[in-house]
């Protein structure tokens, strides 16, 4: 049983004046507890600050938004979701979670109709054989962002790469990216149990292996700890170090000076120079008192997403092929954070990635664009797709 908890009914405060029922009803569920927490909560505080952009509204329609945490646990996952299409009958779900949860959420995804939006997870199962009509990836798949580290890693000559990451679904498809677009010699892959804390063994096999560089997909918690225990065993500004989904301003702000020199792939910063992205970014300041992760990026841009679709079909959202159709036309067409942005075959996001750079600015820290890595980058299983 899910705990009471999980099942908190949020929307009221974002509900037109004088309405008495929400016309748009959007599912929101991902990891809100544990040392993965911040993920999820971004995610949702990216959401909800665009729905209060538009003024409480999606698409010129009240909106309410049901919030569940799936804990990081599977089975959760697929009870959430369930009880959103069966019980809440919700017209749309976001958020979806890490790629394990999500992959056990995808069937009653498929077999409901119900639009989905995944503000996180692009496992590659779903952008290749299993994708589905009504399933988007608003974030990345999942091997994008390590592709980008392949390739920089590649750019800059290092001759062989020691490669980590957790043992779950995301990570093989992380770790797989990377060995894409690099080409080069793996002199070490590691796979540690998902939410492991302490590396110091694991850190000390990679100070006797004596690579060209380092790259790590641990995020959240698991992170800021990886981190620290690399300052720990003196290889930062040693070892080159690069990483995905790592560095954003939640472990920046545990992290501080310790994050200096990683590098980094990714498909948004702060800093990215466009008017909705500034509209963004400032918004979330301002609102959290912290600043954005990509994980609200993304959420953000979802609900933007929606706010289009749903205005381009009048609010008539109650057809659910016309309304996952009218989210992938305008794919291309809605306010991006990103700046360019649109859905491929698979309804896998086609973007640009960037390498960045935490340097030292002042007595604090900041973003160095080393370079644009790849631009319009399509993921690799879009051709095992039967969509169009």
């Amino acid at each position: 049983m899910m705990k009471k908890r999980t099942a908190a009914f949020v929307a009221a405060t974002l509900m037109a004046a004088g309405s008495a029922q929400a016309d748009v009803k959007i599912g929101f569920s991902g990891v809100l507890s544990g040392p993965m927490a911040a993920l999820g909560q971004d995610q949702y505080d990216g959401f909800m600050l665009a729905v209060e952009q538009l003024g409480g509204k999606l698409g010129g329609q009240p909106v309410t938004v049901l919030r569940e945490d799936d804990q990081l646990k599977p089975d959760v996952g697929a009870q959430i979701i369930q009880k959103f299409i069966e019980k809440d009958k919700v017209d749309a779900i976001v958020g979806l979670g890490f790629s394990n949860v999500l992959m056990a959420e995808v069937r009653r995804i498929k077999d409901s109709g119900v639009l989905a939006l995944s503000t996180n997870a692009g496992p590659a199962p779903i952008a290749g054989k299993g994708c589905m009509a009504n399933l988007f990836v608003m974030g990345w798949q999942n091997d994008g962002m390590s592709e980008a580290m392949g390739k920089y890693a590649k750019e800059q000559g290092y001759k062989n790469v020691y490669l980590m990451t957790s043992n779950y679904q995301a990570g093989k498809d992380k770790l797989a990216g990377f060995k894409r677009f690099y080409g080069g010699e793996i002199k070490h892959e590691v796979y540690t149990p998902l939410g492991q804390l302490d590396y110091a063994a694991e850190i000390a096999a990679v100070q006797n292996a004596k690579p060209d560089a380092l790259f790590v997909f641990y995020p959240g918690g698991v992170g800021v700890n990886f981190v620290r225990q690399l300052n720990q065993a003196g290889l930062m500004g040693k070892l080159p170090f690069l990483s995905e989904s790592l560095i954003d301003s939640n472990s920046l702000a545990a992290l501080k000076q310790q994050a200096v020199g990683s590098i980094f792939g990714t498909p948004w910063a702060p800093v990215l120079d466009n008017p909705q992205n500034k509209k963004f970014v400032s918004g979330y300041e301002a609102k959290y008192n912290r600043p954005p992760t990509e994980y609200a990026a993304a959420a953000y841009d979802a609900a933007y997403l929606l706010d289009a679709a749903i205005a381009k079909l009048g609010g008539k959202v109650s057809d659910k092929k016309a309304f996952a159709a009218t989210v992938k036309e305008l794919g291309s067409k809605f306010p991006s954070v990103r700046g360019k942005f649109a859905f491929n075959n698979n309804n896998v996001a086609i973007q640009n990635y960037y390498a960045y750079e935490i340097v030292q600015n002042g007595d604090g820290v900041g973003y160095k664009l080393l370079a644009q890595v790849l631009t319009d980058h399509k993921d690799a299983y879009a051709a095992e797709c039967p969509l169009k």
